[in-house]
């Protein structure tokens, strides 16, 4: 009983400091919460987590504010995450559903979360090297012109025109584009980049002679598509929410900003989102392996297309951060970017 009110002393410490950012006192955590408990009691509870290591005193104030120790019993022990209310849930759907391509929704999807959670939001790329081919198009555009179309199953559209050198829009043409179209795809669908490329190799062998001019011009784009772009890449939006919480830090917020412009570092930290299966991953203060990033938290996820992750994101912020809405807000983008890439 004495544990769980501690920590029903802590969880209103936690919430009072998020939202006024001021020290929080015995005096004031009495008129704002129902605890149930003298006043005396609450001070020998707050006695007990500064013990502990849970909260502290920045100053000579008799308030108290979270540790980040503190913080992680906070978030560890939250019974569940604040549920986003529908017009929320409908709002994100109706933003990232008007999506055009995927660096529509990538753009979306980060300006959405710094909006919501007021941090800065950091979204990577869909990873290449975990994408499969979902399809492979083929479209003559005009005498021997073809459009070949190249679509991943994170999204990603890749399209080159190549030169077939015989006129495609004949009835011969477009029974030679029916049966390469089927052979690419049955070569390349479901395989991830890499292995595509292989059996890619091995379509012109396989085909009539008098059609390896054009299977060979078409192979050649697609590898070219296939190889292109392999860089991991991450967007970030909202860096001017992080200056407007200047004051939460301790020192310059300078180390952050630089940390946050070290885009590998962050491609790194979103990278063990996948070893982790997945789930949502809450970084403390000093948990954040990085020096620059040790006086702010980091919420992630990873996101993909089905059961397939691919990328993740996330935001940072301050250490003095809405958790369980941040919590929320993460979860719920990263569900409806995946159904997108499903779709």
């Amino acid at each position: 009983m004495t544990e769980d009110r501690r920590l029903r002393v802590l969880r209103a410490i936690v919430q009072d400091y998020v939202e006024t950012s001021e020290p929080v006192g015995s005096k004031s955590l009495l008129e704002r919460h129902a605890l149930g408990v003298s006043a005396a009691t609450v001070r020998n509870d707050m006695a007990a987590l500064e013990e502990e290591g849970l909260i502290a005193a920045p100053h000579t104030s008799a308030g108290r504010i979270p540790t980040d120790a503190g913080y992680r019993v906070f978030v560890d022990r939250l019974s569940q995450i604040k549920p986003m209310t529908p017009a929320e849930q409908r709002a994100i759907g109706h933003f990232l559903e008007g999506a055009v391509d995927l660096d529509d929704v990538v753009d979306r999807t980060v300006r959405l979360l710094a909006s919501l959670t007021r941090q800065v939001a950091v979204v990577q790329y869909p990873s290449l090297s975990r994408s499969s081919v979902r399809h492979v198009e083929l479209v003559p555009i005009g005498g021997p012109r073809l459009l070949v179309v190249l679509i991943t199953t994170t999204g990603r559209v890749e399209q080159r025109v190549v030169d077939a050198g015989c006129d495609l829009l004949d009835e011969a043409g477009e029974a030679t584009l029916a049966a390469l179209r089927t052979e690419l795809n049955a070569a390349t669908a479901g395989r991830t980049l890499a292995d595509a490329s292989t059996e890619l190799a091995a379509v012109p062998d396989r085909v009539d002679p008098s059609r390896r001019e054009v299977v060979r011009a078409v192979v050649a784009a697609l590898e070219e598509s296939l190889d292109e772009e392999r860089e991991e890449r991450v967007v970030l939006a909202g860096t001017a929410n992080l200056v407007k919480s200047g004051g939460d830090f301790s020192a310059s917020i300078a180390p952050v900003l630089e940390a946050l412009e070290e885009h590998v570092v962050l491609l790194k930290l979103l990278g063990t989102v996948a070893e982790q299966g997945g789930t949502l991953a809450v970084r403390i203060g000093a948990e954040n392996p990085y020096a620059g990033l040790r006086s702010t938290s980091m919420v992630t996820t990873g996101y993909g297309a089905g059961s397939d992750l691919v990328a993740g994101l996330g935001v940072v912020g301050p250490t003095r951060m809405d958790y369980a809405g941040a919590m929320a807000s993460v979860r719920a983008v990263a569900t409806y970017v995946s159904r997108i890439l499903a779709d």
